[in-house]
């Protein structure tokens, strides 16, 4: 059995059949299971781990999912570089469905979730200011355009806490701002994964636009699953061939992320 993995994948049900040759392995992590089983294969000549954000079943929903073990988890097969693909409301109207944005800059608006692995024994504080890493955005962006996908480099993604949708006024609120995207896990990942020194790049699907965007009475839950469905085939091509351009050395500054820190606890 395979218990090493070189990436890992984060993403919804239709990801499954991205892997060869793939195995189920269960992890324990302190912070308890992560979503589910962790399924590990082979992407051409990369061992990948998948995991389900939302759990097989979808039984988790966003601001249930037990986002530090799933982070943990990865990180302990060997995981270095984390991708993240999820669906996002689009929050400016040139950004229409079927759009994929690779955002650059990200707006916390969730509460109560767990967002810290170093809530014991001292304060561990960790540069936060890109919260993406420009390798994996760069190669993201360069495969998806390659690829013909209306693509867009930068902008940022606002996650908000779920499991309902934003009211109008509050999607107004966030374009305003001149924020780009909106969806419901891409936090507290992102941290999470700088705390595990972990390279983290997004790829959101825009599948609506935000409540605030158009007239109508705003996204439904169907609506989003349905349009996901119909593109999964799409965006796990794209993730894999992402995966195959990954470099196998890293030369970003993400590795170095907790460089002269002192930590409470040796990392897996």
């Amino acid at each position: 059995m395979v218990t090493r993995a070189d990436i890992g994948v984060i993403g919804g049900s239709g990801f499954y059949s991205l892997l060869d040759d793939a195995e189920e392995v269960e992890l324990a992590t302190p912070y308890g299971p992560p979503s589910d089983v962790v399924t590990i294969g082979r992407i051409g000549s990369r061992t990948v781990a998948f995991i389900p954000r939302h759990g097989k079943d979808h039984r988790f929903p966003p601001h249930r999912i037990p986002y530090r073990a799933n982070l943990w988890a990865l990180r302990s097969l060997g995981v270095r570089q984390v991708l993240a693909p999820s669906a996002v409301g689009s929050l400016k109207a040139e950004y229409g469905p079927g759009t994929l944005v690779v955002p650059d800059q990200l707006v916390d608006r969730t509460s109560g979730r767990a967002q810290t692995y170093y809530d014991i024994d001292g304060a561990v504080h960790v540069s936060f200011a890109d919260p993406y890493c420009p390798s994996g955005r760069a190669i993201a962006v360069q495969t998806a355009r390659s690829g013909g996908w209306e693509t867009v480099d930068g902008g940022t993604l606002v996650v908000i806490e779920g499991p309902r949708f934003s009211t109008r006024a509050e999607s107004q609120w966030y374009a305003a701002n001149g924020w780009s995207i909106v969806g419901m896990t891409g936090f507290p990942e992102a941290i999470l994964a700088r705390e595990l020194a972990l390279c983290y790049t997004s790829v959101s699907l825009v599948t609506d636009h935000d409540a605030g965007v158009e007239a109508g009475q705003g996204v439904t839950h169907d609506e989003v699953l349905e349009f996901f469905a119909q593109n999964v085939t799409r965006m796990r091509t794209l993730i894999a061939q992402t995966v195959e351009s990954l470099p196998e050395e890293r030369t970003c500054s993400c590795g170095q992320a907790l460089d002269g820190i002192k930590l409470p606890f040796e990392l897996p």
